[in-house]
């Protein structure tokens, strides 16, 4: 499994470098080609995971003077987030063939290298940051994100664009700190890089480490005070912004942390107080800040921003003694990558179709585009909890863990009241820009849209599905 492992997190690095040798032309097909070589790698192993009863192994991969410096965790929480994150970075592929075009009306461009380059190296980076067993591995494939995101956020060098790209790469690497010192404090403490370390700390220790990876994870998946990054970052190439702003990138920081917690054995519960009462109070700002948006793409910033805080909430109150909540978390990092995909391609066939994302023009869009339509909704009603979508099934997994161990302290239940009461609001909110923009007569905008390309549908199509199901399959994945 770690061989088949290993070849799929390099073919995106080898497919990157083969970018850089053949025209821009050739290379779009050579990502979408090393992108779904990886993702068929994690599917097998997958398939051998589970043929091998789902028993979880790890392995060192590169030691110096006996200490292990990079490895592989292969169990159920990786194999899991490795297959969606796989998957998101195939679809975008598939999307951008389209996207990346001179028809394209808000940004005609026709992909040059540099584009698929470091869309590969971050689909590679990606699989080896899900699967590393060391934080100095995950340290390795966190900095190459960083760089990659950098690359890709300032793509049309215009000076916002360039401006963004600086910012994310700035702020997330102060984040990067937090892995920096965590990795520091284990070593000291164990001799050791590897995460299974983390339960033979003593518990101001563990504290201490667990409190820097959680600081890493604000940085990478913009949490108060490191979020500034991530509105800025909507200057890159929608399918960038699918990729790595709500399928990828910022599912790094909520990621590490439940990583961590696997780990680290009995967690201090100072580290869930910390936790809850920073998500909660970084749900309730990106509420409020998504609420006057009409740009498309900056209402899904903040809607990411929630959800993630969502994320944080439900890790952070497993360390109360909720297994029940931490299984909800993990599968609302799967769900969240599908249903938010979604959502900002939909917003790049939009700006493709019609030359703007701006809400007040974009009306009756199911009489001219009924798949876009069907996509807007699929991914409104999927971030708003509604059923059957996939992000019903663990939000409401989370409220339920949240209420199971809130006799602990008062402060859980007034956290959890607090949840849902934006989570009604996120529903009022979505349900009323769905009735705005989906039905009626199509505005001149819409009315005056292009086609949409084959590859684009196809990913819509796929992403939908994907919605509709994936959270059945989550819940079934981690019982």
């Amino acid at each position: 499994m770690v061989t088949i492992l290993s070849a799929g997190i390099i073919i995106p690095f080898l497919g990157a470098l083969a970018a850089l040798l053949v025209a821009p032309h050739v290379a779009r097909y050579l990502s979408v080609l090393s992108a779904f070589l990886s993702f068929a790698a994690i599917v097998a192993v997958l398939v051998l995971f589970v043929g091998d009863g789902k028993r979880a192994i790890s392995q060192d991969v590169v030691s110096f003077y006996g200490v292990a410096v990079l490895g592989f965790t292969i169990d159920n929480v990786s194999v899991l987030i490795g297959a969606a994150v796989g998957l998101v970075g195939l679809l975008v592929c598939v999307y951008s063939l389209g996207y990346m075009s001179l028809e394209n009306r808000e940004h005609p461009d026709e992909g040059r290298t540099r584009y698929f380059f470091f869309l590969q190296v971050f689909v590679g980076a990606m699989a080896g940051l899900v699967f590393s067993s060391t934080i100095t591995g995950q340290l390795f494939f966190f900095e190459i994100t960083g760089v990659c995101s950098w690359g890709l956020i300032g793509y049309y060098e215009t000076p916002k664009a360039v401006s963004g790209a600086a910012k994310a790469l700035i702020v997330t690497h102060i984040g990067s700190l937090g892995l920096y010192l965590a990795a520091a404090l284990l070593f000291a403490q164990t001799g050791s890089f590897e995460l299974s370390s983390l339960a033979a700390v003593s518990p101001p220790i563990k504290a201490a480490i667990l409190l820097a990876i959680l600081f890493a994870g604000w940085g990478k998946s913009a949490q108060l005070p490191l979020h500034i990054w991530l509105p800025r970052a909507m200057e890159a190439p929608t399918p960038v912004s699918a990729y790595l702003h709500a399928g990828s990138m910022v599912k790094i920081g909520v990621y590490i942390f439940a990583r961590a917690l696997i780990s680290a054995d009995a967690v201090p519960e100072v580290v869930g107080v910390v936790g809850a009462i920073a998500a909660t109070v970084t749900l309730i700002y990106a509420f409020l800040m998504y609420l006057p948006q009409q740009d498309l793409k900056l209402l899904l910033v903040y809607s990411t921003i929630a959800q993630l805080s969502y994320i944080f909430l439900a890790l952070s109150l497993s360390v109360f003694g909720s297994p029940l909540a931490f299984a909800a978390g993990v599968a609302h990092i799967f769900n969240h990558a599908f249903a938010k995909s979604l959502f900002f391609l939909v917003a790049g066939s939009l700006s493709f179709t019609t030359g703007t994302r701006m809400m007040p023009l974009l009306r009756g869009i199911l009489a001219r585009m009924p798949l876009v339509a069907i996509s807007f909704g699929t991914a409104a009603f999927a971030v708003a909890g509604v059923p059957p979508m996939n992000l019903f099934f663990s939000k409401f997994t989370i409220f339920a863990g949240g209420f199971q161990v809130s006799h602990i302290h008062l402060l859980l239940f007034v956290l959890m009241a607090v949840a849902i009461l934006e989570s009604i609001g996120s529903f009022a909110w979505f349900l009323k820009r769905f009735g705005y923009a989906i039905p009626g007569q199509p505005s001149e905008r819409i009315a005056e849209a292009g086609p949409l390309p084959a590859s684009m549908a196809v990913a819509l199509a796929i992403l939908v599905a994907l919605t509709l199901c994936s959270g059945v399959a989550a819940a079934a994945w981690l019982r």
